[in-house]
């Protein structure tokens, strides 16, 4: 995991709101995010260091308000999070540790898993045509 860079060197690289979440487990408000919306082809890469997390094959509206995905595609670490009186288990990105969000035993099949994730935390790369 690339945890070389210095808690200042990441906030001048992201935004308040992308340090807030990706730094601090920040939550964002539901239906903020336009990747929502997004339906090409592509990958969703890491906003804090840009490596390749998801693809918009695995994407599906969950109707929750944030991005949401049946299985990652990239390197993700689970762990423990009993945070705000619940337990979950929160999703970090496996390169540089930034906090994406949750995930739930609800989704569709094949996997059966919501990945439930801020659109903050994550940049949009559309597939070249």
């Amino acid at each position: 995991m690339d945890t070389s860079l210095t808690e200042t060197e990441w906030k001048a690289r992201l935004t308040s709101e992308q340090y807030r979440v990706l730094r601090e487990a920040g939550t964002e408000r539901p239906w903020s995010s336009p990747l929502n919306d997004e339906k090409r082809e592509g990958e969703f890469v890491c906003a804090g260091c840009g490596a390749v997390l998801y693809r918009s094959a695995d994407k599906f509206d969950s109707g929750c308000g944030w991005p949401s995905f049946t299985r990652a595609d990239g390197e993700i670490i689970e762990r423990p999070d009993h945070s705000h009186g619940m337990v979950r288990t929160e999703l970090l990105c496996g390169n540089c540790g930034g906090h994406l969000g949750h995930v739930f035993d609800d989704g569709p099949l094949p996997t059966g898993k919501r990945h439930c994730i801020n659109g903050v935390s994550l940049a949009f790369e559309p597939e070249s045509e």
